[in-house]
């Protein structure tokens, strides 16, 4: 299934192609951008997670879209939406998430995305709520939640359930934003 490409001033969303795979394999691949992440990622794994984006896409109709810069057509990552696929006190769910290269870091282009996609599921796909996650630790990704007015539900934090409990990166925030604020 092919999803409708949503468009911004400077960005695109849009369908994987195969190009992007060794691209997005490079991202996966690199420490600081995955240091919140259990582990990098070789390419052979970062080609199933594409994989998996698509039978997401495939199965319900949206997804984990290839982002691009509109003025170059530069493959930047990843932004789309999800079903949150463990059980915790707020599932079942829609996640929104993103992962672009380091050199897109701080430009706006994650929060510009990630605003584009929760107005598209909302308006589009008739989305009540959307909840995003991250490591504790991880300001980066919580400043952009913020940033596209996602509200930090403390009471919800977690530990993340494929992670040993006493593993560094197990303690998430967990961020909602629900259509009704949005507006």
């Amino acid at each position: 299934m092919m999803i409708e490409p949503i468009y911004t001033d400077r960005l695109i969303l849009r369908n994987w192609q195969p190009e992007d795979r060794p691209l997005f394999a490079r991202i996966n691949a690199d420490p600081l951008i995955m240091e919140y992440m259990p582990r990098v990622l070789p390419p052979a794994d970062s080609d199933k997670l594409v994989d998996r984006f698509q039978k997401h896409i495939k199965k319900h109709g949206f997804g984990m879209y290839a982002l691009e810069r509109k003025d170059d057509h530069a493959f930047m990552g990843t932004v789309g939406l999800s079903h949150v696929a463990f059980k915790a006190s707020f599932t079942p769910s829609i996640e929104i998430a993103w992962r672009l290269d380091y050199e897109f870091w701080g430009t706006g282009y994650a929060t510009e995305a990630a605003r584009a996609v929760a107005q598209h599921g909302f308006n589009k796909l008739g989305i009540e709520e959307i909840v995003s996650f991250t490591v504790s630790d991880n300001t980066r990704s919580m400043h952009v939640m913020e940033k596209i007015g996602m509200t930090r539900d403390e009471d919800g934090d977690f530990k993340y359930p494929k992670m040993p409990k006493d593993h560094p990166l197990s303690n998430f925030a967990l961020f909602r934003l629900s259509k009704d604020s949005s507006e």
